[in-house]
């Protein structure tokens, strides 16, 4: 929430988070250039202390005690990983959608399909989960786009009925 306090800038998503308490993880926080620049900033500034269990925690409870979850994975690696596990302490999440470019068969976490999930319990056995092959830069915006237009399109018919 801190990050989007700091930014201060509406075009940022972390802006819009922290205005609306929705927490920010980053399980991979360290790696790349972010953990870069992490290491050159603690030796001007040491003491920096990343909590990596308390996030875990906060993300694995927010499942727990979810009355319903569902994801909507966009690529795979780590941050699949760490969602769909936070499912599993929860007996797995009601809804899901993979979105993403990997295959079964080169053996990557972004490759496995939903029912490798089921079988571990991190989607539910009741659930529909739906893998779309495809790059998520390109299809997510379509997907958002057409579920906003359903809504707009439901809300105008109403409003036309009054």
């Amino acid at each position: 929430a801190r990050l989007g306090k700091e930014i201060d800038n509406p075009e940022s998503v972390y802006y819009w988070t922290a205005k609306n308490n929705i927490p920010v993880f980053s399980p991979a926080l360290t790696d790349g250039s972010i953990g870069d620049m992490i290491y050159f900033h603690s030796y001007r500034n040491p003491g920096l202390v990343l909590d990596i269990v308390e996030d875990i925690r906060r993300i694995n409870n927010l499942a727990v005690y979810a009355k319903r979850t569902g994801m909507i994975i966009l690529g795979g690696g780590v941050v699949k990983h760490h969602i769909a596990n936070a499912n599993l302490m929860r007996n797995g999440a009601d809804y899901s959608v993979y979105v993403n470019t990997g295959q079964e068969f080169d053996g990557s976490d972004s490759g496995a399909r939903p029912d490798e999930a089921v079988s571990w319990g991190k989607i539910r056995m009741d659930a529909k989960p739906v893998k779309v092959c495809a790059d998520a830069t390109l299809v997510f915006p379509l997907l958002v786009a057409e579920t906003f237009a359903r809504h707009f399109t439901a809300l105008s018919s109403q409003s036309k009925m009054f």
